[in-house]
């Protein structure tokens, strides 16, 4: 809790001396991001993985951190405005993990960030390649590493296609590349699942449907 007044009194400051065009600091922003993912990913505050019991308690007493943070992070991100360019795609692979934890309402409101990155690269580019090389290479190792489940999968899906659907421009590529990450991810579960499978067949064949 200390910690979290902390970091919220960081991104007060950084609002008010370091967001306007003459005074931006990139590098205080980047660590601020960097920070306030690492608190919300830390191993203290997954309660998923705490008896009913002490997760209740926690609750009680100082409510799930992480979405109050998380919430924090996308207010931030959507203060950057002009800025929002310098930080793609470095900042989508820390986004990603926050999108990841397994907290419905904090899923629901941060993914629509990962349609601000490829408007926003769109804009200055008219495609978006680099946001979509990175949240492509970023997903392989996170799921990897076991994060991701088929809940997150189906809120991506729904919540980028009606992004994408309402976009003039980002309506067929946005589609295309929804469909594409959907369908990896899937390849990636299944794949994780198998993984400790005594069966090579079938190892070997959710292998060659991820490459």
């Amino acid at each position: 809790r200390v910690f979290l007044r902390a970091i919220n009194q960081y991104a007060d400051m950084l609002n008010k001396k370091f967001l306007d065009q003459t005074n931006f600091e990139l590098q205080l922003w980047n660590n601020y991001f960097h920070l306030a993912v690492a608190f919300l990913t830390q191993e203290s505050l997954q309660l998923e993985n705490f008896s009913s019991a002490k997760r209740a308690k926690i609750l009680n007493k100082y409510g799930d951190m992480r979405r109050q943070i998380g919430f924090e992070i996308r207010d931030m991100w959507y203060n950057l405005g002009q800025h929002k360019i310098k930080f793609i795609p470095e900042m989508v692979g820390p986004i990603l993990e926050m999108t990841l934890i397994p907290e419905t309402e904090l899923r629901k409101a941060t993914i629509p960030i990962f349609f601000d990155m490829m408007q926003c690269e769109f804009h200055s580019t008219r495609s978006f390649q680099m946001f979509e090389n990175e949240i492509i290479t970023k997903l392989d190792h996170e799921v990897e590493g076991g994060r991701g489940d088929e809940q997150y999968k189906v809120l991506f899906d729904k919540i980028l296609l009606e992004h994408c659907r309402k976009h003039k421009y980002l309506a067929k590529s946005g589609e295309t590349f929804v469909k594409l990450v959907v369908r990896l991810m899937e390849r990636l579960l299944d794949y994780r699942t198998i993984m400790h499978d005594e069966n090579k067949e079938n190892r070997m064949s959710c292998t060659v449907n991820v490459l």
